[in-house]
């Protein structure tokens, strides 16, 4: 018998521990080479272990354990072969249960019979997810599982036996759930911006009008010839890189008593993932034409929403783009990406009365926010940075010019 040993990757330097997220396959599962076993977090990224040979799996820990980089999670029998549905000599931490369907209730949900709990868990989830749908606070349920855990038979018993939400008293039941190593890296990293820069904000309002025309004059010719959506992004993101050629302080950070500025524009985009939000990077987007931009930011989405995201995407920003518009956002005051000393804040867009030469007309105005460490950034400049962003939205062939008027151009002016 032949055994490999899986250990735990490393997702990065400085990177000590993971945590188990998910197992992909089960315990004695038989799988290919170079197939993916398990997702694990880090504080940074969500990664994948994949299988070094083929063979029968042992699973050596559980989902929710916290383990070391370079510890064994699980081993391979590479002598099995595909057609052996092999156990595993030692049982991983995960506790199985099954429950009998009852013949005679219908339920709203209807799942596997067979549930997954872990040992701390007051409720299946499979028996959380019936109580949450109608309504049934758990302490109207006697739980016959072990430890007094409520199982799925327990629910659909007080179902048949016709319980009335409508009668039921307010729910007092609390939930605790262990942070994530990303969400515990965040947290932290958010307290040490407000605590260690002289962070500021200054709103403006763009008129989105001219984008709205463009997009809905080209946006399906557009698609046919670049095979991408033209969305707000790409105008915002292109907005941004001229206005930081006129103002590179706000593409800068500090690195101890010396100011880096940035000869190239890395634009981070704030996105959200399952795991919580993460905010891959688009190198170079000056050199990058609107159709490369909403490609490049396309490609990024999809792998955060996969969990596919490595260290590489989202190292090495300098200026950040996040868009709470997208959740219903109307203003707000990001907070800086360190050591970044700016972010951009895009909202949602809202027709409202504004004046245009005296007369009172409706458009469709965004609020945006900028937000700069005023360390390094004056007001000047940021107000500046963010009146330029906004002339060129407004104004979205100036993004083709450097930020210039092209009749001023054409005439040499």
């Amino acid at each position: 018998m032949a055994i490999v040993e899986m250990k735990v990757p490393s997702p990065g330097e400085s990177i000590t521990e993971v945590v188990i997220a998910r197992w992909l396959k089960k315990d004695g599962d038989y799988v290919e080479k170079d197939e993916e076993v398990a997702e694990v977090d880090s504080d940074k990224a969500t990664l994948t272990i994949n299988a070094e040979e083929a063979g029968a799996i042992k699973l050596l820990a559980a989902e929710g354990d916290t383990v070391k980089v370079g510890q064994v999670v699980f081993s391979i029998d590479t002598s099995a072969k595909p057609t052996e549905k092999k156990s595993a000599d030692v049982k991983p931490k995960v506790a199985k249960e099954t429950v009998v369907k009852a013949e005679t209730i219908t339920p709203k949900t209807v799942q596997k019979e067979t549930e997954t709990v872990s040992e701390k868990a007051n409720s299946t989830p499979l028996a959380k997810n019936i109580m949450d749908e109608n309504k049934i606070p758990a302490s109207k349920v006697t739980g016959t599982g072990r430890g007094g855990r409520i199982m799925k038979a327990d629910v659909l018993s007080i179902l048949s036996k016709g319980f009335d939400a409508s009668k039921s008293e307010g729910s007092r039941d609390r939930e605790r759930a262990k942070m994530s190593p990303l969400r515990k890296k965040l947290a932290q990293r958010l307290v040490a911006v407000k605590n260690e820069t002289a962070m500021l904000t200054t709103f403006n309002e763009v008129d989105m009008s001219a984008i709205y025309a463009l997009r809905a004059k080209y946006k399906e010719k557009f698609k046919e010839v670049h095979g991408a959506n033209l969305g707000f992004m790409s105008f915002f993101t292109k907005a941004v890189t001229e206005a930081l050629i006129l103002f590179p302080a706000v593409n800068a950070m500090i690195d101890g008593e010396e100011i880096v500025y940035h000869k190239y524009a890395d634009i981070g985009i704030a996105v959200s993932a399952p795991k919580g939000l993460v905010v891959p990077v688009v190198r170079n987007a000056e050199q990058l034409s609107l159709a490369e931009i909403e490609i490049a930011i396309k490609n990024l989405a999809l792998k955060a929403r996969d969990n596919k995201i490595t260290l590489d995407d989202m190292t090495g920003g300098t200026f950040t783009i996040t868009n709470g518009g997208v959740f219903g956002s109307m203003m707000s005051t990001p907070i800086i990406n360190p050591p970044q000393s700016a972010i951009l804040g895009m909202h949602n867009v809202v027709d409202r009365p504004i004046a245009v030469n005296g007369q009172v007309v409706i458009r469709p105005m965004m609020y945006v926010a900028l937000s700069y460490d005023h360390r390094i950034i004056d007001g000047r400049e940021s107000v500046g940075f963010l009146v330029k962003v906004k002339e060129m939205l407004e104004n979205p062939t100036k993004m083709l010019f450097g930020g210039k008027d092209p009749n001023e151009i054409v005439l040499g002016l």
